[in-house]
């Protein structure tokens, strides 16, 4: 028994990528999948989602009187505020008031004049409601001649706009290890989504245009889906189809490593100082904190907006990866700079914002009494209340094995429904040769890049 749950763990290991995709899209390294998770990382599943509490007053007091919210180290809501009378409103809703002298408005303000200054890639800002500030950052990438440019234009707007530079670079590209592979790139999958009709990944927009064809091996002998309505620069984030047309068994499973995992049980906006996970295929499970929201990053590929901006690590495949907290889901990985031996800077996709744009629900854990298992969770105000108990409970390792072995079951592979007419055998025959296409150039370029 000992020796077949060893298999199981080394088949985890090897198909990490198929795992990621069929358990809440959550890849991770071999060592994560190994091992138990280092104890330093924590227990994914103690980080409390943020209550909701600050940022329904700023939404009720309006962007002229406040300027953001966030969560301090007890949890405890904090709201900053520009007058006495919104203070007194916000301690008597229970949360902790800040004075400042810049209202969200100017924030925003300042962050659309730099929207409208010339472009220049490696660059990103985004909202400091901690110390009222926009801060923006220049990776090593941007001349000094284009950070003086932007400078003047950040001392323009006023002292509240704060100018750092940072290590490395901002990139979205994707490398790594045991990723959902195509000759688009490596990729680290999501979450599970249903439009109610067929299942799909949710990861990032920049892992490959739509028509990517994904794989779970890098011989091309696994075909996992196509990507599909994509969003990529602007937002960032796609859906790939599952083949088969269904998720499966476990479709509601984030995995953590040594065969087990969290479920997912519902969807919320994060808030600043809210404590976090992510995942990915590259530097496995990891830790963080959300540092600000409404983050613009210049990439090389172009600009993207309303992203989340957190101090958690990740690094080249790591795209495309969930974050989450408590069994919610909060956000897919988009990109950042540094890596996991010396930090850094890391941004995610809203997942709220991908869903609504793309008309499709969060496959989430059955709640008790029967609840839908396909439903979203409250909004970001009840996000407290969104994870259910079961959210900690670990999945076996026999569960894993299950869905690995579904996926890999030549009959989940290929266009998936029998064809019963003529024009749906030629649609047919057009897609398969446009996957056979992409297959071998999938080997080619493979067999270049990896020997």
């Amino acid at each position: 028994m000992r020796h077949a749950r060893r298999r199981v763990v080394r088949r985890v290991t090897r198909l990490a990528a198929v795992g990621g995709l069929l358990l809440g899209g959550v890849m991770v390294t071999r060592a994560v999948a190994s091992e138990p998770p280092d104890p330093s990382i924590g227990v994914p599943y103690a980080a409390k989602p943020a209550t909701g509490t600050g940022t329904d007053l700023v939404s009720r007091l309006g962007a002229s009187r406040t300027a953001g919210s966030w969560v301090d180290a007890s949890g405890r809501p904090v709201v900053a505020v520009t007058d006495e009378k919104a203070a007194v409103e916000v301690e008597r809703a229970g949360a902790r008031a800040k004075r400042v002298s810049h209202s969200l408005k100017d924030l925003k303000s300042a962050t659309a004049t730099l929207r409208s200054a010339p472009r220049v890639s490696g660059t990103a800002w985004a909202l400091d409601y901690k110390k009222n500030q926009v801060v923006v950052r220049g990776d090593s990438t941007v001349s000094a001649s284009d950070w003086s440019r932007l400078t003047e234009v950040a001392r323009g707007i006023g002292g509240f706009v704060r100018m750092e530079r940072t290590e490395g670079t901002f990139t979205t590209r994707i490398n790594g290890a045991e990723p959902i592979l195509s000759t688009a790139g490596r990729c680290s999958a999501g979450f599970n989504v249903t439009d109610g009709r067929s299942d799909f990944i949710l990861t990032a927009g920049h892992c490959g245009p739509d028509g990517s064809v994904w794989f779970a091996d890098d011989r091309g002998r696994e075909q996992v889906g196509t990507s599909l309505r994509g969003s990529f620069p602007g937002d960032d984030y796609s859906l790939v189809k599952y083949d088969s047309g269904r998720a499966g068994q476990g479709a509601d499973v984030v995995s953590i490593g040594d065969g087990k995992g969290v479920r997912i049980t519902g969807l919320a906006d994060p808030e600043v100082g809210q404590k976090i996970f992510r995942s990915g295929s590259t530097s496995g499970l990891r830790q963080g904190e959300v540092t600000a929201l409404n983050a613009t990053v210049n990439y090389p590929e172009g600009t993207v907006t309303g992203l989340i901006e957190t101090d958690v690590c990740a690094e080249p495949g790591d795209s495309g990866g969930p974050m989450f907290a408590d069994g919610v889901a909060l956000g897919v990985t988009s990109g950042g700079s540094g890596d996991c031996a010396v930090g850094g800077t890391t941004f995610f996709q809203p997942v709220t914002k991908a869903l609504s744009e793309l008309g499709v629900k969060l496959i989430v854990a059955e709640r008790a009494g029967g609840g839908a298992g396909a439903e979203p969770a409250p909004s970001a105000s009840q996000g407290a209340a969104a994870a259910s108990p079961g959210s900690s409970a670990p999945v076996p390792v026999a569960d894993v094995s299950s869905l690995l072995t579904r996926l890999t079951d030549p009959r989940n592979v290929g266009p998936g429904l029998l064809v019963i007419a003529g024009s749906l055998v030629a649609l047919v025959a057009t897609r398969w040769i446009r996957a056979e296409q992409d297959r071998k150039a999938y080997r080619q370029y493979y067999s270049a890049t990896w020997g």
